[in-house]
């Protein structure tokens, strides 16, 4: 995981509007997710998920902003979400769960009606929601943020087929936040990220973003 100083970042990514902001290298993207040691060890040490404390059978989200997970998670410090973990799956799978996604409330910009919305919601196994995005502190930005709940069959191929590297960021996340309760902003790294290029409008539409 490449990083650099939050300030520099928060210079150069969009400040407002619909952004899938995220690390991405060679064909591949960094997602994230928390949870509690017992889940994150597995996850690890298997490089899947999986395990007797895992559940397939309720919606688990990733999202690839780093300080949309702080925010979520408290920086590694609410409960059942102690460990931090970096998740690296192909942009092509990435794509295919978006591909697949239905927003979790209705947006007459997406949906001619609110009947239709809900038919789409009931046969989707991806969940999409557009948050407001956080800053270090937990303050709300402009700038929405994306995360994608699965569950079903894609979640399966998620955990047990697409992944390509599981890292356990926790000890780099807790090493930030003291930066961020001493006010030292100038010292936060975080990874490096960009705004990710879908390059399908198809998809694009269908998510909500307006490609210019």
């Amino acid at each position: 995981m490449k990083t650099e100083k939050y300030i520099a970042q928060k210079e150069r990514i969009p400040k407002s509007g619909k952004q899938i902001i995220g690390q991405s290298e060679n064909d591949n993207i960094i997602v994230y997710q928390a949870f509690n040691p017992k889940i994150s060890n597995y996850a690890v040490e298997h490089q899947r998920f999986g395990g007797a404390d895992y559940s397939f059978n309720r919606m688990s989200w990733i999202k690839p902003n780093f300080l949309w997970m702080m925010y979520r998670a408290g920086w590694a410090t609410k409960e059942q979400q102690e460990r931090i973990l970096a998740i690296t799956i192909s942009l092509e799978n990435f794509k295919n769960i978006l591909s697949q996604a239905t927003i979790s409330s209705f947006d007459d910009t997406l949906f001619d009606t609110h009947e239709s919305w809900k038919i789409a919601l009931a046969e989707t196994e991806v969940r999409l929601q557009w948050d407001p995005d956080h800053d270090p502190h937990g303050n709300k930005q402009e700038r929405k943020a994306i995360q994608l709940g699965m569950k079903g069959d894609i979640l399966k191929f998620f955990c047990t087929e697409w992944i390509i590297k599981i890292e356990d960021i926790t000890p780099f996340v807790r090493e930030q936040f003291e930066f961020v309760k001493s006010h030292q902003i100038n010292k936060l790294l975080v990874p490096i990220e960009n705004v990710v290029e879908i390059g399908d409008d198809k998809i694009c539409k269908r998510i909500g973003i307006i490609r210019e």
